[in-house]
């Protein structure tokens, strides 16, 4: 009997939300509709390690990153406020697991998963017209107003989840061999805190000529923004720290298709005469 010791595979493939969660809200002048996802959906790359102790049984270790698409937090569209944020995954993540192989070309493979590093950046631009009251305070003509971009970058308590999936491997020849597999990620990521990236407020006259450039900066944050915010499992009624609030779990579960190539190191063999 003969079985392989190690081999290393390098796969890519693109994943699609998986047990969806309410990321935000689209407003419109006649409903309000909530907007569903995970950050879970995107491009991701792995690099696997794999270590088979018989002709079945092995151990798996990766090691992969997820470049997450975009996913809408808030869409308004009113005479008065335009606003559109979104929210995208940037993480590394690691996950150890179990192989089995059913056949030569048909395998296993399930394990749990943790995220490395990373993080959840939101983008967002908001337009908002003053009211006549506060243009004229300005000194501006009715119809003015800001215009604020900024980038948030979320983090989150190291989580555990789980990972399945299942392939079929070709052999090219001894040594490599290509291989196409679903996989399903399982996993939700508690916050624990965000900071403000970048933060700029023009104000701008209603013609689209800029008035006032840089009104607002991070040196200079408008009521109700702050540079760093701590979410917690508890807040007293009596807080009045605007920078601590609730903390939430937001979710990160995919299933995806990945294709990729395995090099295979030389086994060991063992022969018994019959």
């Amino acid at each position: 009997m003969s079985y392989a010791q190690f081999e290393i595979s390098a796969s890519t493939g693109y994943a699609i939300g998986s047990a969806g969660m309410k990321l935000g809200e689209e407003i419109n002048s006649t409903k309000t509709s909530n907007t569903y996802g995970s950050y879970g959906e995107g491009i991701n790359v792995q690099l696997r390690g794999t270590y088979f102790f018989n002709d079945t049984f092995g151990a798996d270790l990766s090691l992969g990153y997820l470049h997450g698409s975009d996913q809408t937090v808030s869409n308004v569209d009113l005479d008065s406020q335009q606003v559109d944020a979104i929210a995208r995954a940037r993480a590394f993540g690691a996950a150890a697991s179990l192989v089995y192989k059913f056949t030569n070309n048909v395998y296993g493979r399930f394990g749990a998963l943790i995220k490395l590093g990373g993080k959840t950046e939101a983008v967002v631009n908001s337009q908002t017209v003053f009211s006549d009251a506060e243009a004229t305070a300005l000194g501006l003509p009715s119809g003015t107003y800001s215009d604020t971009d900024y980038v948030e970058d979320f983090h989150g308590v190291f989580p555990l989840g789980f990972v399945a999936a299942i392939g079929y491997k070709y052999d090219l020849n001894e040594k490599f061999s290509l291989f196409v597999e679903a996989e399903y990620y399982g996993i939700s990521l508690k916050r624990k805190d965000s900071e403000l990236q970048s933060f700029n407020t023009n104000i701008v006259l209603p013609d689209g000529t800029v008035a006032v450039e840089g009104y607002y900066t991070l040196d200079n944050l408008p009521d109700g923004y702050v540079i760093k915010t701590t979410y917690e499992d508890d807040i007293e009624h009596t807080n009045t720290d605007t920078s601590k609030e609730l903390a939430v779990k937001v979710p990160y579960s995919s299933f995806g298709l990945n294709f990729g190539v395995t090099y295979k190191f030389k086994g060991k063999g063992i022969s018994k005469a019959e």
